[in-house]
């Protein structure tokens, strides 16, 4: 790597505003922010937006386990083409992120990556719901968010321990996959219009806010801060919204699918529309994006969860649930939420951005193009046009439900601490 780097011509956009400026860099560090700079080596960003490097705080990278679908290398290098210089890998993997080796393990490779890699921990064992994970082990790895994802914990005694545990880990949040089993098992798709049509057993939305609603209270009771996963329910997004009204330590996420579809894509029948909490309405759609402009969402989240292609090739009702996101969570953001007029670009990547990092108090990541800054950089085309192919996505997967699509703006260049691990689109190492 060069001595120094220039990132020269950009608009620089960060939670202090915009301006155009060229960026240096040197071992790591932003050193300069301004006109007629010099570096060892030159990245053009003319015509580009430079923003701090993106954050995924729901990132599925299947290893241990699950390789054949993907790896923290593959997974990692995926997510530096899509711009993000840091992310939170679930612990639902096989064996769980409930042991301090398994945990160590996936930081360790997660270090030799393209991005920063940290590893959420298991809130019980095993993700089973029915003993503590040794959360304080985790912690002490840092690890800082705590979720079963892929399981709700249903029982709210279990919860509540878990919050009040909690307490004693200070900046741990505790995240939530809000649909409560009772309610939707069986279910494979939104219950509503479509799922009668289909003949497809359907997951309700009460399953999700009912969840959502015991949570805020427990918070209320505990003090201790939650992260809800995934919302995707009009009903949940009222429940947070006046959850936060109430002062409560409660933070949310929404995934680019549960924004850009609708529970009518499952009408081709297609396990790429599968997911779980499934494809909404059109009137949940809309609320999300609400929810988004208001400020009741604090972070766009990948939900990157990739399927070897044999698996999501069975039945509708046999296939797994998840798709990819982290090479067009961007892409869809600016396409459907900034072009619209939905979102100002620079409320989009406060929502990709220095949002996601604040829930879990990343502070090497997310904060302005400065001096004296880590040089986590994500440089953005946003006028860029450019069409979802699954052969040319970096992840070991291809289940993306937007083969074909078109969308507008790509990552010309991520630049993780002071290196740039993806030049002209493409990935470095």
């Amino acid at each position: 790597m060069p001595d120094s780097l220039l990132v020269r011509g950009g608009r620089v956009v960060d939670a202090t505003g915009e301006r155009t400026a060229d960026v240096r860099v040197e071992d790591g560090v932003v050193t300069a922010v301004g006109s007629g700079l010099d570096a060892d080596r030159t990245l053009d960003a003319s015509g580009c937006v430079v923003a701090p490097g993106l954050v995924d705080l729901h990132t599925h990278l299947r290893e241990p386990g699950h390789e054949e679908a993907e790896t923290i290398e593959t997974g990692a290098r995926a997510a530096a083409l899509g711009g993000y210089t840091a992310l939170v890998a679930m612990p639902n993997t096989d064996p769980p992120l409930d042991d301090p080796a398994v945990v160590a393990a996936v930081l360790a490779a997660g270090a030799k990556s393209v991005c920063d890699v940290h590893a959420a921990g298991c809130i019980t064992k095993g993700r089973a719901g029915t003993a503590l994970a040794p959360m304080g082990e985790l912690y002490a790895l840092g690890v800082r968010l705590f979720t079963d994802d892929g399981a709700c914990v249903e029982s709210a005694g279990m919860m509540r321990r878990a919050l009040e545990y909690a307490q004693s880990l200070p900046g741990a949040v505790l995240g939530q996959h809000a649909e409560d089993p009772s309610l939707c098992a069986g279910g494979h798709m939104h219950e509503g219009e479509w799922s009668s049509r289909l003949g497809i057993a359907g997951r309700p939305a009460v399953a999700e806010s009912s969840v959502v609603a015991r949570d805020c209270l427990l918070v209320a009771l505990t003090g201790t801060p939650l992260h809800v996963l995934h919302v995707s329910t009009a009903a949940a997004i009222e429940v947070l919204r006046d959850a936060k009204q109430r002062g409560l330590p409660v933070t949310a996420e929404v995934a680019p699918h549960h924004f850009t579809l609708t529970d009518a894509a499952c009408a081709s029948f297609d396990p790429a529309f599968k997911v779980h909490p499934p494809l909404r309405s059109a009137d949940d759609v809309e609320a999300v994006k609400r929810a988004l402009a208001d400020g009741t969402i604090d972070a766009i989240a990948t939900d990157h969860a990739p399927h070897a292609q044999e698996t999501k090739e069975r039945s509708f009702e046999e296939a797994p649930p998840g798709m990819l996101g982290l090479e067009t969570a961007l892409a869809l953001t600016l396409t459907e939420l900034v072009a619209p007029g939905v979102l100002g670009l620079a409320d989009a990547l406060a929502l990709l951005s220095w949002r996601p990092a604040a829930v879990l108090g990343l502070t090497e990541h997310g904060g302005p193009v400065a001096p004296g800054r880590p040089a986590h950089l994500a440089v953005i085309d946003p006028d860029a046009t450019w069409t979802v192919d699954p052969a040319r996505l970096a992840s070991r997967s291809r289940n993306t439900p937007y083969t074909g699509r078109t969308l507008t703006g790509r990552v010309r260049h991520t630049i993780l601490a002071g290196e740039p691990v993806v030049v002209d689109g493409e990935a470095q190492r």
